[in-house]
């Protein structure tokens, strides 16, 4: 499949070596809104074109998909552009700021024949699979808590008075929406749609905030989110029920799961060895719904992708934290 990309960071590089690795894309365009950025990145890339102009480079007719890693604030409208032009799009997680944009782009995806996904590294790993189907294991589940915390080098930069695109409403930033959809992915996917939110942040003087413990209340149990930019957390993920526990290493790599039985006290290693570059496995699943026009799980990513935007967003309500773009 022959993709762009919009966005030159680390996370578009990184997209661009899994997409390598899967053996199923081919690059043949980026864009940057600097002409000597553009130009760079496809040097670098060994993409044939180099784009200044997003109604270009959508229009043009070997670009079959366009992956989108902009400020958050910016991927609604970039992706309305590309699929209005029949482009596949995957955008980079948090997919919009809100779930009026959502519904909007789902809409415009299926009127033009293609489809949007949300890159979300974690959910597509063959660690994840293992852990939904031995989840039983736990037995009735009755307590999770999910920690997703890592200090950013950009709140220093808050911190001397400036304000980048993470920690300013005017992009859509915040903890939640950056780090906390890593977890939050986790307990939608696994446990589903909660019956309670109630968000509890640390809101900082751009209005958005800079930590927060997410409570998600299900039938017997309550799950805890973490979610930290200026912090950093050691502590692993843990899911409690009462037949055995599982710890997992992070939220995102699922590097290592370990199931500890309460009853005969012997834990073990459930986990198997993953690609060091691990969105190769987002790559190949989205590559492989395009393929094989497999709606059935394509809608089972839309949904996923519904509820948590749905989540965060009445996380923000309860706590007057408002995105421009809202």
């Amino acid at each position: 499949m022959k993709f762009a990309t919009v966005g030159t960071g680390w996370i578009t590089e990184s997209f661009i070596q899994a997409a390598k690795l899967s053996e199923q894309y081919q690059l043949v365009g980026v864009y940057s809104r600097n002409e000597e950025n553009a130009r760079k990145f496809a040097n670098q890339y060994n993409a044939s074109n180099y784009f200044t102009d997003l109604e270009e480079m959508a229009k043009n007719e070997e670009i079959q998909a366009v992956y989108i890693a902009s400020p958050n604030s910016l991927h609604f409208e970039q992706t309305l552009t590309f699929l209005k032009n029949k482009k596949h799009v995957i955008c980079e997680k948090p997919i919009f700021s809100n779930t009026a944009e959502l519904e909007k782009a789902y809409q415009t995806a299926e009127e033009n024949g293609v489809y949007l996904f949300e890159a979300i590294r974690n959910i597509h790993t063959p660690n994840f699979k293992i852990l939904k189907e031995k989840l039983h294991l736990a037995g009735d589940l009755r307590s999770a808590i999910l920690p997703y915390m890592k200090y950013s080098s950009r709140y220093d930069l808050f911190l001397k008075g400036e304000e980048p695109n993470i920690f300013s409403s005017l992009y859509s930033g915040g903890a939640l929406v950056d780090l906390g959809v890593y977890p939050l992915y986790l307990a939608v996917c696994l446990f589903g749609e909660p019956m309670k939110v109630s968000y509890h942040p640390v809101v900082l003087r751009s209005g958005v905030d800079g930590s927060g413990t997410l409570l998600l209340n299900y039938k017997g149990f309550v799950c805890t989110i973490l979610c930290s930019k200026i912090v950093d957390s050691m502590i692993p993920c843990e899911i409690h029920g009462e037949k055995g526990t599982f710890v997992l290493e992070d939220a995102a790599p699922i590097s290592e799961i370990k199931f500890h039985d309460t009853h005969t006290k012997e834990s073990k290693i459930l986990s198997v060895d993953q690609e060091e570059q691990n969105m190769v496995y987002e790559c190949m699943n989205i590559a492989d719904i395009i393929e094989t026009n497999n709606h059935e799980e394509y809608e089972q990513l839309k949904d996923w992708s519904s509820i948590v935007l749905r989540i965060t967003e009445e996380a923000r309500k309860q706590n007057h934290i408002v995105f421009k773009a809202d």
